[in-house]
């Protein structure tokens, strides 16, 4: 069953759908090649090189599946209380956002005006780097918007809280021109959708 990025289950998901691709992916250049080498009776053939150009895909597909597999979604019993915090909030689940030096995997984004409160359970995140590389994203397509990534589950569950009692004040006053591309989409879902597009 396909689910979306930014849904919860996505993650486990998404590693079965990988699996699946990489697999094919190295399993119709393999095919070239043990055919061609079945039939001339040698690998010196041009078949040979059809199937080693043909492993490029695949390998990137390996690289992002490898990224991919320590990663698990989040239990149901946390992502029910999440919810229950989150109400009509703006949110995304198990996000594995890529940087050039680190990538962070967040448990949970929720998305309020220019506020951004994250979640993740992984000791080793690197919560500074982190809010920098995502607020740098988002301010350079326009929105000028503070990241805060929590650690500690109780704080972003109240921050969640916070931002439900205060999301009209804190939306007041901010202007949005809908984006020509995804004009369905309000402010808070297209800053949603600029950090899935920078997530696995």
């Amino acid at each position: 069953m396909k689910v979306a990025k930014g849904k919860w289950g996505h993650m486990n998901a998404d590693k079965k759908k990988r699996i699946a691709i990489t697999a094919f992916l190295f399993f119709v250049p393999l095919l070239i090649f043990f055919t061609g080498w079945i039939y001339f009776k040698t690998r010196m053939t041009v078949w040979t090189v059809i199937a080693v150009v043909g492993c490029l895909p695949a390998c990137k597909s390996m690289v992002s599946l490898i990224l991919l597999i320590p990663q698990k979604s989040i239990p149901e019993s946390e992502y029910l209380e999440i919810k229950e915090h989150a109400k009509n909030l703006t949110i995304a689940y198990e996000l594995f956002v890529t940087g050039y030096e680190k990538n962070t995997y967040l448990d949970a984004v929720a998305v309020c005006g220019n506020t951004i409160a994250a979640y993740s359970s992984q000791d080793k995140t690197d919560a500074a780097f982190a809010e920098n590389h995502i607020q740098k994203i988002i301010r350079g397509n326009g929105f000028k918007v503070t990241v805060k990534i929590f650690k500690n589950k109780s704080q972003f569950l109240e921050r969640l809280d916070s931002l439900y009692d205060h999301q009209d004040s804190l939306q007041e006053g901010i202007k949005f021109t809908p984006d020509s591309t995804y004009p369905e989409l309000s402010r808070n879902e297209y800053i949603k959708h600029l950090i899935l597009a920078i997530s696995l």
